[in-house]
């Protein structure tokens, strides 16, 4: 990615390091799409290293066996990240993630690998393996994003990011990424920005669809009406903390893959169309009010039975229906300690067309010290969006539940 020049900018550049440091860390390290240390090598070439950390402890109501709630330490997220400058207009980005980070200590696994060819502020051009145009939570990720639990407790994912919960992980992407080519840019002095990408999306299977091969094609545009939003690439973010200014954007996605759902047997053609806002304001007395709406419509036609759906073995499940997702938070202007509380309330409600309507209510604090580089975050989450999860049954049972979760974010 490029380095981002604006007040969030701290996801980038920040030390010098030896050579030493530099060759040691290129044997056992990797960029994250953010901050690090840059070594520079001459005036076009340079490469930063760096890393992000996500842990949580949650603790959750077991309904089932009354008042007995379960306790558990997890690694959400450990990332090593690499980035380079080759030529003034070439870079390499290459970032790993912990695959499933459990008692059995996970697997690191690729998650982005892409040769960027950046030009200037109307065209550039990415290919290899990145995240798929989608809304604004995607382009979020968890270290970006205004919520810890922003993907546990959310609205359904997209392909590239079904299989991320164990879903045939890998099927058609992960972590919201998958192979292909990305073209983005902005024009209007920056405020219509755009990514549009073709990629492989759902790769069939002795189980799952789309033996033709189909690619998946995705698009996202978005105008920022007040101050415009200053990420690498055609990244985005849940908030700055008012680091970005007055910011209020809309965004519009939206992906399709013919046969892009279902079984080998029975399938169907995938479109998931989302919309989604982000308005930050920067009050007078130096707080920060911060909203996040999200709305999506997704559908699966011609094919994919509800006699598949309902099946133990549906196949490659996508949601369909409409769902959405509010938030606000308020950042407290006073520093107390080495940080800034900032308070928040979220709702979600999935809607599925074919199975029952799940919920999540949320409200918490998050305690501030380095922007998006060191969060501690405190959450109450009440709902059956969790319990229900990524079963579209019309049959499906999960019970309300409340669960605390206390995580921790770090990252240079």
């Amino acid at each position: 990615m490029n380095v981002a020049k604006n007040a969030f900018a701290t996801r980038w550049y920040v030390k010098a390091f030896s050579a030493a440091a530099l060759v040691t860390s290129m044997l056992g390290y990797s960029t994250v799409s953010n901050a690090g240390a840059t070594f520079k090598i001459d005036d076009t070439k340079w490469v930063s290293v760096g890393a992000g950390l996500r842990t949580s402890f949650t603790s959750t109501e077991a309904a089932a066996a009354g008042s007995k709630w379960s306790n558990d330490f997890s690694i959400d997220n450990m990332r090593l990240y690499l980035n380079a400058q080759l030529h003034e207009y070439i870079k390499l980005e290459f970032n790993t993630e912990c695959q499933f980070c459990g008692s059995n200590g996970g697997t690191m696994r690729i998650l982005d690998a892409i040769a960027k060819f950046e030009f200037n502020n109307y065209l550039n051009i990415w290919v290899g393996r990145m995240l798929v145009p989608a809304e604004r939570r995607e382009m979020n990720g968890p270290f970006y994003s205004a919520n810890y639990n922003v993907f546990s407790t959310g609205t359904p994912f997209e392909s590239a990011d079904f299989g991320a919960s164990g879903v045939g992980a890998g099927t058609a992407g992960i972590y919201g990424r998958d192979d292909g080519v990305t073209l983005w840019g902005s024009v209007l002095e920056g405020r219509l920005q755009y990514a549009v990408g073709i990629f492989n999306g759902l790769q069939a299977s002795k189980t799952v669809a789309n033996a033709d091969d189909n690619l998946l094609y995705a698009q996202r545009i978005a105008y920022n009406f007040w101050d415009v939003e200053k990420n690498p690439g055609y990244y985005t973010s849940g908030t700055y903390y008012g680091g970005g200014g007055d910011i209020l954007t809309l965004g519009i996605s939206n992906q399709y893959q013919e046969d892009g759902a279902g079984t080998a047997t029975d399938q169907g053609n995938f479109r998931g169309t989302a919309v989604d806002v982000l308005m930050e304001k920067v009050l007078g007395n130096g707080g920060v009010v911060t909203f996040n709406g999200e709305y999506k419509n997704y559908a699966v036609t011609s094919g994919y039975s509800q006699a598949t759906r309902d099946s133990a073995a549906p196949g490659w499940n996508m949601f369909e229906g409409n769902a959405y997702d509010v938030g606000a938070m308020y950042l407290i202007p006073q520093k107390v300690f080495i940080g800034k509380f900032q308070p928040f309330l979220r709702y979600t409600n999935t809607m599925p067309t074919h199975s029952s309507d799940r919920q999540a209510y949320e409200a918490g604090v998050n305690y501030v010290i380095d922007g998006h580089n060191a969060i501690i975050s405190l959450n109450w989450h009440y709902g059956d969006r969790t319990t229900k999860n990524l079963d579209y049954s019309s049959d499906v049972i999960g019970d309300k539940v409340h669960s605390v979760t206390v995580g921790f974010q770090l990252q240079i």
